[in-house]
């Protein structure tokens, strides 16, 4: 087995992936929201990082081709499965999350099936723009957490008409209230828009996967 920078960055990337969910089993929120924030954020830049070392120093191997494939399923597995656990469980994010889901596992059963011919389903541009539409998405979320219980935080103590009169500038903003709610409803709304985008790209790719591996599907029925 070959380590090189690249194979190093990978692999601390795979093993980020679980650490994004113990963020929130022993650290109280909104520490473990920025902790799972900058954990993903900077393991979302090591896929592009490592791939652009091994290209550079021609250091692309097996290992780091399997591995990585795997770290980004991971990240995203896992960063959805702690997003739709926290959430309100809202059909607008339920959704899109488990077309995210069932995609990465159907591939991945449909590249283990084939064996040796899955090299057939290179990785195309398109799955890249997925991969980054989905991380973006993520990263997005994960920040609206932290709007979330920053506003929660400011807001302790006080009763929900004064919090509505503050919202509407009845009252005076001495907490920032107001930018800590349009922050925590703007992040939302962009992190779900992008993850519809993702999922739509994450369907798109699955069949186009899918229409690759039938004729090796036949043969091997």
């Amino acid at each position: 087995m070959k380590i090189n920078i690249p194979n190093l960055l990978t692999v601390l990337r795979l093993l980020s992936a679980p650490a994004v969910a113990v963020m929130f089993l022993y650290f109280t929120r909104p520490y473990a929201d920025w902790f799972a924030l900058m954990l993903f954020i900077v393991a979302s830049i090591t896929d592009w990082f490592d791939g652009f070392l091994a290209r550079t120093w021609k250091q692309e191997t097996k290992l780091g081709a399997m591995l990585d494939p795997i770290a980004d399923k991971a990240m995203v597995v896992i960063a959805l499965m702690v997003i739709v656990g926290y959430s309100s469980m809202s059909p607008w994010l339920v959704l899109p999350a488990t077309v995210i889901l069932f995609r990465e596992v159907f591939v991945s059963g449909l590249r283990e099936f084939l064996g040796d011919t899955a090299g057939t389903l290179k990785v195309t541009k398109l799955a890249k723009w997925k991969t980054t539409a989905q991380m973006v998405a993520i990263a997005i979320l994960f920040s609206q957490g932290v709007f979330e219980h920053y506003l929660g935080m400011s807001a302790y103590g006080m009763d929900s008409a004064l919090v509505n009169d503050i919202l509407t500038g009845a009252e005076e903003d001495l907490h920032g209230l107001q930018w800590k709610f349009s922050g925590m409803i703007w992040a939302g709304r962009i992190g779900l828009v992008l993850l519809w985008v993702a999922s739509i790209l994450t369907l798109i790719t699955g069949v186009d996967y899918f229409l690759k591996a039938r004729p090796y599907l036949r043969d091997n029925a």
